[in-house]
């Protein structure tokens, strides 16, 4: 047999006898008898079992008593020098070997090797051939079909080919020509432009300031107010509003109310009027508002928000404060470049198609007010002013008139016109002026709409120049944008052209340019510094930031830049908005859009984050893209500038605001500001005097204002002149 190792026949622990327990020989009792069980490697299959010449790598072998097998040996019967394949794995009922390659085929003995090198088991492998094709049947028709279809797709391919590269090579030649016209658009509006920029300096003549009356009243009160009669009672309540306890209480006591909005009311600007004689008193007041605002939980937790929107009658009151300090300022560094850039921007709009309807422009910085469905048009004419009853004729006036202009919109250009160069406006109104056009020594009445109007389905074109000039008296063309009806384009071949509007977003370029300069001197006269000194207010204020921020522990520097920023962005994007707040002129929609895409680009100079632009960023961003990093180095520069200006004292920042209120001293019905502001103390008298009392307030405040209340009990009602 063969040896392994020994048997434990029994096995105990302790003092327990052994040798009793021993069973021997019942024939001589003098051995004892071990029986062993066959531990013999055995073989119970391969896989695969059927391999080709070529072996067969991770084969695998399942036995038993397999744990000490080193190798795994292949012999043929002929074969005088087997092969070994060593055991790549071995878990004891199975293993993984190579099963080599041989260069016959048939069958072969496998066994296992031990150490000692005995070898066990008996299986079989075989060899064989690999498979391989030798025919395809039926093999013609398969033959003869590829063949076809290999003939017939050399010429559909070269056709192809062919009717491609004429295609790209067409599309190519159409795509050259037309940015060849957009590039010669682009040069001859800009170069147009440039000629023209001198003719407008010239022709801006004096500029229409609003006085400072007017320019307030528009800035506090973008609504008509209404009016009520004086009383001579209401310089009691004056009284009462100048003792600071009481105002700051009256106006914390309203903001608790959940029926009082700033929204809805005008108390900031009210305040700003009635106090408007006191300004030192009124800036007292506001930073009393300003520090109880900032203490507040939210403004703790969130610096950043502080300030950001008008929420808060403080923040009203401080849009109100800048406008009334920053005023001078506007109307001797920043009013000429706001007005000229106005008076640009209009002349732009004018110098191409506008649709009378939508008022719709070609030339335009507002993406959402650009015409590009406009047609062709061309410049137009010479204009005799009939002057007077008895048929007095003047000088001739050259009026930049389009062949696709109105009867009403050429109207307005000869009056504007007439303005700009008498220097007064013409004193008949749009609906009394006649315009005829002469031809052939006869004249012809334009109108609107006359019996040769084209109709297309319930909508009627407005006559245009074009349509005057025309043989037959009929038009052609819509003004300026096609009705969405069905009609025949074989009428009308100049209607089926396609129009792309990404091909008409080179206008918003073109009038970037054209306004450019003029943007650029109006920012930069906003945030220069006259004779390197910044307006007293602003120096004043910001200096009040940073000492709030010190006291709040805020050392975060992007933190005051935006309490900071907040400032002169609530004024300027106002006045940026509405130039009819400083001007003596009309702010039309399309002229509002325009002027909201340079109110975003100064928005965008003074923000500390950077803007990511994609595919889909709006036309207003990416116009001024490349622009807004150097506004923002210069916002940087006027910041630190400011920040190392000598600081405004007490005494020279009084003089100033008692210097304003004396320069527009009874500008204002201070009386029914006050009448107005007492409806307020009225209607929450009691939520105000509990207030008072909680903030303890003394005796003879109350007194006063109950006495005060009693007074306007018996009045009836006050006016605004």
């Amino acid at each position: 047999y063969q040896p392994s190792c020994p048997q434990i026949l029994l096995r105990t622990s302790g003092d327990n006898k052994v040798f009793p327990n021993l069973q021997l020989d019942p024939v001589d009792h003098k051995h004892l008898y071990v029986p062993f069980k066959n531990q013999e490697p055995e073989i119970f299959s391969v896989s695969p079992s059927v391999v080709s010449f070529y072996g067969r790598n991770q084969a695998v072998l399942s036995g038993r008593n397999l744990r000490d097998v080193t190798r795994v040996r292949i012999k043929a019967d002929l074969d005088c020098d087997p092969k070994r394949s060593p055991v790549l794995s071995n878990n004891g009922s199975s293993l993984t070997f190579h099963i080599p390659s041989t260069e016959a085929k048939g069958l072969v003995k496998v066994c296992v090797l031990l150490p000692d090198g005995s070898c066990h088991g008996n299986f079989t492998v075989t060899y064989q051939t690999s498979p391989a094709c030798t025919d395809i049947t039926p093999s013609s028709s398969w033959r003869y079909f590829l063949i076809l279809l290999i003939i017939l797709l050399i010429p559909i391919t070269l056709v192809v080919f062919v009717v491609y590269r004429r295609q790209r090579e067409q599309l190519t030649v159409r795509m050259n020509k037309l940015m060849e016209n957009l590039e010669c658009d682009i040069r001859n509006d800009i170069r147009q432009l440039q000629t023209e920029k001198a003719d407008l300096m010239e022709n801006v003549g004096a500029i229409p300031f609003l006085d400072y009356k007017h320019f307030a009243s528009r800035t506090f009160f973008p609504e008509d107010v209404e009016k009520v009669e004086l009383d001579q009672h209401c310089q009691k309540f004056s009284r009462l509003i100048q003792d600071q306890l009481f105002l700051t209480t009256m106006v914390h006591a309203l903001e608790e109310q959940k029926s009082f909005t700033v929204k809805d009311c005008t108390l900031a600007s009210l305040l700003t009027v009635a106090l408007h004689g006191n300004l030192s008193y009124l800036t007292e007041v506001m930073e009393v508002l300003l520090k109880d605002l900032m203490q507040k939980n939210s403004a703790a937790a969130q610096p950043k928000l502080l300030l950001r929107r008008t929420e808060s009658t403080v923040e009203k009151l401080l849009t109100n404060w800048v406008s009334v300090c920053l005023y001078g300022f506007l109307r001797e560094s920043v009013g000429q470049h706001l007005f000229l850039l106005v008076s640009a921007l209009t002349h732009q709009i004018s110098k191409g198609p506008v649709d009378c309807v939508t008022e719709k422009a070609l030339y335009t910085l507002s993406e959402d007010w650009l015409l590009w469905q406009a047609q062709d048009f061309s410049q137009l004419l010479k204009v005799l002013f009939a002057v007077g009853s008895d048929g007095e004729v003047s000088e001739p006036l050259e009026v930049d008139a389009l062949s696709c202009d109105t009867v009403e919109q050429l109207k307005e250009k000869i009056l504007n016109t007439f303005k700009t160069k008498f220097g007064f406006a013409y004193n008949t109104s749009i609906r009394d002026v006649n315009v005829e056009y002469e031809r052939d020594g006869s004249f012809l009445p334009l109108q609107e709409v006359d019996r040769g109007s084209e109709v297309i389905g319930d909508v009627t074109k407005l006559n245009t120049l074009r349509h005057y000039k025309d043989e037959n008296f009929t038009g052609k063309y819509f003004h300026l944008i096609d009705p969405d009806v069905e009609e025949d384009h074989g009428k009308n071949p100049e209607r089926k052209k396609l129009k792309l509007k990404e091909v008409y977003l080179t206008k918003l370029l073109s009038t970037k340019v054209a306004v450019h300069s003029y943007v650029e001197n109006l920012f930069r006269s906003i945030w220069g510094m006259t004779q390197n000194k910044a307006p007293l207010a602003i120096k004043y204020f910001f200096d009040f930031l940073d000492a709030q921020a010190e006291n709040m522990k805020i050392t975060d520097p992007d933190v005051r830049h935006i309490w900071k920023t907040n400032l002169p962005l609530r004024f300027w994007i106002n006045i940026l908005k509405n130039p009819q707040f400083v001007f003596d002129m009309e702010k039309t929609p399309h002229l509002d859009g325009c002027l909201s895409v340079i109110a975003q680009a100064f928005m965008d100079s003074f923000s500390l984050s950077e803007i990511q632009l994609g595919k889909h960023a709006p036309t207003n961003k990416l116009l001024y893209a490349k622009d807004i990093p150097k506004f923002k180095q210069e916002v940087k520069a006027y910041y630190k500038q400011i920040r190392e200006q000598p600081a405004v004292s007490d005494a020279e920042f009084k003089d100033f605001l008692n210097g304003e209120s004396k320069k527009h001293e009874g500008e204002f019905n201070e009386a029914a500001a006050l009448r107005e502001l007492f409806k307020f103390t009225q209607r929450y008298f009691t939520e105000i005097k509990e207030k008072l009392s909680s903030n303890g307030a003394p005796a003879e405040l109350l007194e006063q204002l109950q006495h005060v209340k009693d007074l306007f009990d018996e009045l009836k009602s006050c006016s605004w002149n």
